[in-house]
């Protein structure tokens, strides 16, 4: 126990992680002072409106995500926003977040999906300009797949002063719309930095800068494209560059001023959950010792490796031959199968292998419970949580629950298998990258299998490699401390599952 061994350096890691979780929250939390923050529903449309306490007018804008994503992204932009004066009104798309309603249609035909996004959009709109503060006075700002439709929309609206559109792909700009038009591309977005030179080109003779304002705002033909230096996809709402620029923009639209308080998440999330992981370390030495290891040791490198490749790649190839779709999640019904067939092959080859005999050990059944509880409770409240908090949506909404289900049935044979492969049968350094990297593998060789059905797993590649890095460690940590795989096992199927469940959008039709 962690009083019993007196351990000053376990007692100095947890005084210094909960001091620097204590100071990212409170940095966090900062960033909501002074500000009326509140939710309402449009129809079935979760919104949060963010504005300044004593705000008598002020123009609003309508912040939309990006797809996989949800209103808890866009925070940042929201909170920097409000505090420079303006409203912001952010909400979740259809099928997304803690929408209730699924996006219907198809997600590659504009016919299909993007005319039900647009459609809810214009709602939001509508309301935005309803609110008694705006005076009818609305810009646009999204993200990724957002930026094509509020671009769709603000083609068609002439109430519409301004659009800052991030990370953008879309087909919908031309020289002269839509109004006032600021591009802001993270700098590692190679062919988005691209894109975004030539819309701005449109209708201008001779070649155009980054960084340079073209048009003019009176007129509604100004245009700008900015490169946020050194960011990527998501890091770009992150961005303090990103902050600035749109207040700016929008400064320049409305012809107002601000004192430009920028929301800067991104240094005090990376302080959040280092502290979150520094601090499980000595948590797990409060747990309970569930067994002792008797009998066997750990086998050699080869008939690891046999065990650790072989799913990698017969999983992707047996499931090239089967059709996956039963369940309203884009690509979720895949991984869930994917981690179960994963986890199956894995767990057949250790009793193949007499994989047990090589762990035997002798299970304290309450221990054993009360372990996986704490291990399980840790990971939600120290990671999830946040996550859901000041990320992204996580925490699934009632009509979700049944997905949260298919996917803890379908995490939890791979857990099982991969936890007593690299902690029982072959436990050693390294063996713990080893399967993940075979993991990774295998989604790469699926992905090449069937591009056209399974592209948006690349979408999930960093949060995995993420999960794998964060809940490895957590796993290696509570298996020192209780000698037991299946602790960590449950707990890892219960956290991935919810990612999974809780994030994927739902499409139907």
């Amino acid at each position: 126990m962690l009083i019993g061994r007196s351990s000053i350096r376990l007692w100095v890691a947890a005084v210094l992680a909960a001091i620097a979780i204590a100071v990212a929250l409170w940095q966090l939390s900062a960033t909501r002072s002074g500000l009326e923050i509140r939710t309402e529903s449009v129809g079935a449309t979760p919104v949060t409106i963010y504005r300044a306490a004593g705000t008598e007018t002020a123009p609003v804008v309508v912040i939309a995500h990006g797809f996989a994503g949800s209103q808890q992204l866009m925070q940042p932009l929201a909170l920097t926003l409000a505090q420079n004066g303006y409203v912001a009104v952010t909400f979740d798309f259809l099928g997304h977040g803690q929408n209730p309603k699924p996006l219907t249609g198809d997600i590659t035909r504009e016919a299909g999906a993007t005319q039900a996004l647009l459609a809810q959009l214009e709602d939001i709109i509508a309301f935005a300009k309803a609110l008694p503060l705006s005076q009818g006075k609305v810009a646009l700002l999204a993200h990724s797949m957002g930026s094509d439709i509020i671009v769709r929309a603000a083609n068609s609206d002439p109430d519409i002063a301004a659009t800052v559109a991030i990370s953008m792909f879309s087909n919908e700009v031309g020289a002269d719309n839509p109004r006032n038009l600021l591009m802001i591309v993270g700098g590692w977005e190679g062919g988005l930095k691209a894109e975004a030179l030539r819309m701005l080109g449109l209708g201008r003779e001779g070649s155009v800068e980054e960084a340079a304002t073209y048009g003019q705002f009176d007129q509604g033909t100004a245009r700008r494209v900015v490169f946020a230096d050194a960011v990527e996809h998501v890091g770009v709402l992150y961005s303090a560059e990103t902050l600035a620029e749109t207040v700016d923009w929008l400064n320049a639209v409305f012809m107002r001023t601000s004192e430009h308080r920028l929301a800067i998440w991104g240094p005090w999330l990376g302080l959040l959950f280092l502290g979150a992981v520094a601090l499980a370390w000595p948590l797990s030495h409060l747990l309970p010792r569930v067994s002792e290891r008797s009998g066997g040791s750990p086998v050699g490198w080869p008939p690891f490796l046999l065990l650790a490749v072989l799913p990698a790649i017969g999983t992707p190839l047996v499931l090239t031959f089967i059709p996956i779709s039963f369940l309203p999640v884009l690509v979720g019904d895949y991984l869930a199968v994917h981690f179960g067939l994963y986890g199956l092959l894995t767990l057949a080859g250790l009793w193949i292998q007499g994989g047990q005999s090589a762990g035997r050990f002798n299970t304290r059944k309450i221990p054993a419970v009360l372990a996986i509880i704490l291990v399980a409770a840790f990971s939600m409240i120290a990671i999830i949580w946040p996550i859901d908090a000041f990320v992204t949506a996580l925490a699934p909404i009632a009509s979700r629950l049944p997905l949260l289900g298919v996917m803890f049935v379908g995490m939890l044979p791979y857990f099982l298998g991969d936890e007593w492969l690299t902690r029982r049968y072959a436990a050693g350094r390294g063996r713990y990258l080893v399967t993940k990297l075979c993991f990774l593998l295998s989604l790469v060789i699926a992905i090449v299998l069937n591009t056209e059905q399974l592209f948006f797993l690349i979408i999930i590649f960093p949060v995995i490699v993420i999960f794998f890095i964060i809940f490895g460690l957590f796993s290696s940590w509570s298996y020192r401390a209780t000698g037991h795989p299946l602790v960590a096992a449950l707990a890892n199927a219960v956290v991935f599952a919810i990612a999974i469940a809780g994030s994927f959008p739902i499409i139907e039709g």
